[in-house]
């Protein structure tokens, strides 16, 4: 069974999503542990509800990343749950190279748009600004850049006329929570490998 940590900042919806997902499908695998920055994100009250260990560990010395000594106690927490696979569910930190070397190779996350397009916050309002006729989401192995690791798994959306930030946003999320919990499926099966920058899915 595949034991996975994820972490968030918000509302904690892609928790729920992977959550569900497991349930569901019966899938080999364990939230092991959700930990979080922020004592008001709603994934505290989803992993109680769910019966799952959770934490917040608040960083106050940065806003955007988390020092040496709070990014340790993440690393140990998530050691100390067995946690194998790190998902970060909208974490609004960018890990640094001592996180990621703790679990190489077993970091995702989850970006608002069709990555490469439209790195970092707030892609959605970006892609509206741009003026393009699609965007999405992508779920990807994290690395030192901000969104920048290869790419597992992406959907589409269309912009529509009458897209405002809110509902453009709202109808992304609603393929996030289809993407991820799949790709969260496809590596718990073995059915991800990697090659350079390309990510090939087996059957």
């Amino acid at each position: 069974m595949l034991t996975i940590g994820v972490l968030a900042s918000g509302k904690g919806s892609n928790l729920q999503a992977i959550a569900d997902y497991i349930k569901t499908e019966k899938l080999s695998v364990k939230v092991g542990a959700v930990l979080t920055d922020n004592p008001e994100s709603s994934a505290l009250a989803i992993a109680e509800k769910e019966g799952i260990d959770h934490l917040c560990i608040p960083e106050a010395e940065h806003k955007t990343f988390l020092s040496s000594a709070t990014e340790k106690k993440y690393v140990e927490t998530l050691k100390k749950c067995n946690v194998e696979l790190v998902c970060m569910a909208g974490f609004m930190r960018v890990l640094k190279k001592d996180f990621m070397e703790e679990f190489p190779g077993k970091i995702i996350n989850i970006h608002p748009s069709l990555l490469p397009a439209f790195q970092g916050l707030a892609a959605w309002e970006q892609a509206l600004r741009y003026g393009v006729q699609f965007t999405g989401c992508t779920t990807h192995f994290v690395e030192c850049g901000v969104d920048t690791g290869p790419v597992i798994l992406q959907a589409v959306v269309p912009v529509l006329k009458e897209d405002t930030a809110e509902t453009l946003h709202r109808r992304i999320q609603e393929k996030e929570h289809v993407i991820y919990p799949l790709t969260v499926r496809l590596i718990a099966e073995g059915r991800i490998s990697l090659s350079g920058r390309r990510v090939y899915i087996n059957n």
